[in-house]
C-alpha cells in the first residue's frame, strides 16, 4: 500500500500565462508527501513546455500529454496515474494557500467517514483593490439539493477526494463541458457518500472570461443536463431558481454584460421568488446588485462585486 498522502491533478489547456503560478502553489504546501500530475490536454500554447521545464526541476511533478479531448478526460487520465491516499484536484488557472492539503489530510484523519472534502473559496479579480467575496461552507455533509442548486464547493480546485472512494463514485462524465464536476459530486453524494467543508480559505479563483454572457449560458445549458438526471432527489423550479441566482452572482463578479445578471435573475424569480430569495438575504443581495449594474462600466461592476 502506498505511503504517499496526496495525488494532486492539474489539467491543463492554453494555461500558459497563470500554470507557472498555480504549479508554484502546489510546490510551496506545508505538507510535503505529494505526487503532481500535469495532463495537458492538447495545448496549442507553451503551456506543455512550461510543465516540462518545472517538472525537471522537481522529481514529484509527473507530466502526461494528450489530444484535446477536454477537462473531464484529462481529469480521468490524471485518476488512472494517481498513487495517493488522498486526490486533489487544481485547475490550471487557480491557487492554494500553503496549508491547503495539511489541513485536508487532518480533516480526513479526524472524520474518516467524509469521502470528499472542500473548503471556502475566495473570488479574485485582476483590480487588487476590489472587494474580495470568499465563499460559505455548510456546517453538514452537503446534500444533492445543495450540490445541485449552488454547489458550495465552487470549483473542483476545493475538492479534495479520498482514493478508496473512486471506485464507487467512477471517473468524470466526459462530453460534458460544463457541471461535470458538479455532476460527478452529485453523483457521489447520491451514492451515500458523505462530502463535507473545512470552514477556512484555502483556494483563491482567479476570476477571468469565464464571465462572458455566451459561457454562462452553456453553464446553464449543462446544468439542465445535470438536473434532468436527478429530478427525484430535490425540487426543481426550487433548485433551478437558486442556480439562476448563482450564474447571476457569477456574472457581477466577472463583468459579463450588464443585463446578464438582470437576466438571470428574472428568469430565476419567475421560477421559484421564494427560493430565489431564500438564504441570508442573497437573492436580494443578487437583484440589488443587477439592478444597479445596469447604470456602472464594466470595470466598476467588477471591483464592487468581485
Amino acid at each position: 500500500m502506498t505511503n504517499l498522502k496526496f495525488s494532486v491533478i492539474i489539467p491543463v489547456f492554453n494555461a500558459a500565462s497563470t500554470l507557472e503560478s498555480t504549479i508554484a502553489s502546489v510546490l510551496q504546501q506545508t505538507e510535503k508527501s505529494f505526487e503532481l500530475i500535469i495532463v495537458d490536454d492538447g495545448s496549442t500554447d507553451n503551456s506543455l513546455r512550461k510543465a516540462l521545464a518545472m517538472a525537471s526541476k522537481d522529481t514529484r511533478i509527473k507530466v502526461k500529454s494528450q489530444q484535446n479531448m477536454g477537462v473531464a478526460a484529462a481529469r480521468n487520465f490524471g485518476l488512472t496515474c494517481a498513487h495517493g491516499k488522498l486526490i486533489a484536484f487544481l485547475d490550471a488557472d487557480d491557487l492554494w494557500l500553503p496549508n491547503k492539503l495539511a489541513r485536508h489530510w487532518s480533516w480526513h484523519r479526524s472524520f474518516p467517514d467524509i469521502a470528499i472534502s472542500f473548503a471556502q473559496v475566495e473570488f479574485i479579480s485582476n483590480f487588487p483593490e476590489a472587494s474580495r467575496a470568499v465563499s460559505t461552507v455548510p456546517p453538514m455533509n452537503l446534500s444533492v439539493a445543495e450540490l445541485v442548486a449552488e454547489n458550495p464547493t465552487c470549483t473542483s480546485s476545493n475538492i479534495v477526494l479520498r482514493s478508496d472512494c473512486l471506485e464507487k463514485i467512477g471517473l468524470f462524465r466526459e462530453g460534458m463541458s460544463y457541471a461535470e464536476d458538479q455532476e460527478w459530486l452529485v453523483r457521489a453524494c447520491a451514492k451515500g457518500l458523505n462530502i463535507r467543508g473545512i470552514n477556512c480559505h484555502l483556494v483563491d479563483y482567479r476570476m477571468s472570461g469565464d464571465g462572458l454572457s455566451a459561457n454562462l449560458e452553456k453553464m446553464y445549458a449543462g446544468w439542465r443536463l445535470l438536473a434532468s438526471s436527478y429530478e427525484t432527489h430535490f425540487d426543481r423550479s426550487a433548485a433551478e431558481a437558486q442556480y439562476c441566482r448563482y450564474l447571476a452572482r457569477r456574472a457581477l463578479r466577472t463583468g459579463a454584460r450588464a443585463n446578464t445578471a438582470l437576466g438571470f435573475s428574472l428568469r430565476g424569480l419567475r421560477l421559484n421568488i421564494r427560493a430565489f430569495f431564500s438564504g441570508r438575504n442573497r437573492g436580494l443581495a443578487t437583484l440589488t446588485g443587477a439592478i444597479a449594474a445596469q447604470f456602472l462600466p464594466r470595470e466598476t461592476r467588477i471591483r464592487i462585486f468581485a
